[in-house]
């Protein structure tokens, strides 16, 4: 795996914020969706030890994964650098996911703000794990905020992390893993074992976006006009009582700038959870914190946006191939 070129680190990210995910076009989640529950299923009729099928899982989703963008990438490359370039900027935006976050958290917010509780519930169900039929409007709300923080980190800092690292071949291993996570990451009874080593994977590969996440919310602060000192100040405080190692670090960072409060109950499958509390409730979960959440996510985007790109350069330099 070789660094991602500063061309393409801004190409890949101006595609994801003009266009994002749009359902026409072909994505590698929903292959690696696809081949997840597939193996899900055969994993679990021809092996006995689920956490050991859980490796096999991990490593076959992962290596197949980046497997093929490599073979594709090489081959297109061999044939004209040009598409090989084009291929590495459209990959690489797909593991980007500012727009789409945007977009589909918007939804939500735009059903509560016309009083639609039932739609609201069911757009915040295709972003949340947790069990939404029952909960109200401040719930909604606090569910929104707090997933569009926590992906901020997973969604959008850790993919230009990798991608600047490794090219488009890490960023969609990243992508892989976090794919795994989210579907078989669960601390549930079906998924407790088969999905542990992905949990872990997923835990180790965000460990350094998700601080470096927070510091680029506690920058953002100020010029999205909420609070610096407050931010920093949460982070510091609250930033290990989350359950994960480190959704914890940006979830503190939002919620301190933001002045609002994160935790409590939720219901996951049916099950309660109580969450520590991330943050002083100094303001409401409302409009005005999901706006201001969503300015810290753009300027945090393009703050790490800079930082990749001066990275790449340092590391590659501009380096378009078929010049």
């Amino acid at each position: 795996m070789t660094p991602a070129d500063s061309l393409i680190i801004f190409l890949a990210l101006l595609l994801d914020l003009l266009i994002g995910d749009p359902h026409w076009l072909p994505h590698p989640v929903v292959a690696m969706g696809r081949l997840i529950h597939l193996l899900d299923r055969v994993l679990r009729r021809v092996w006995l030890n689920e956490r050991v099928a859980g490796v096999l899982l991990l490593l076959v989703v992962v290596i197949s994964s980046s497997g093929i963008t490599w073979i594709l990438l090489k081959t297109l490359t061999a044939m004209l650098p040009l598409a090989g370039w084009v291929a590495a900027v459209l990959i690489s935006s797909t593991c980007l996911a500012a727009r789409s976050l945007h977009k589909e958290s918007a939804r939500v917010a735009t059903a509560l703000l016309a009083g639609d509780l039932p739609a609201a519930r069911r757009y915040l169900s295709f972003i949340v794990g947790r069990d939404t039929d029952q909960l109200e409007e401040s719930e909604i709300w606090r569910g929104v905020v707090e997933t569009v923080a926590e992906n901020t980190s997973d969604g959008i800092i850790a993919p230009l992390f990798w991608l600047t690292i490794g090219g488009p071949v890490a960023a969609i291993a990243y992508k892989a893993v976090s794919t795994l996570d989210s579907m078989v990451g669960y601390r549930n009874r079906r998924y407790l074992q088969l999905g542990w080593a992905s949990a872990r994977m997923d835990d180790l590969l965000n460990y350094v976006p998700a601080r470096i996440s927070a510091l680029l919310l506690i920058l953002s602060s100020p010029l999205a006009g909420l609070s610096t000192s407050n931010a920093a100040r949460i982070t510091v405080r609250d930033r290990l009582k989350h359950p994960s190692p480190n959704s914890g670090h940006p979830e503190a960072a939002a919620a301190g700038a933001l002045g609002v409060q994160f935790g409590g109950a939720s219901s996951y499958n049916g099950a309660s959870s109580l969450k520590e509390f991330i943050g002083d409730a100094l303001q409401p979960l409302d409009e005005r914190a999901y706006r201001g959440m969503i300015k810290l996510m753009y300027i945090s985007t393009l703050l790490m946006a800079v930082i990749c790109m001066v990275a790449a350069f340092c590391l590659r330099g501009l380096h378009v191939p078929f010049i």
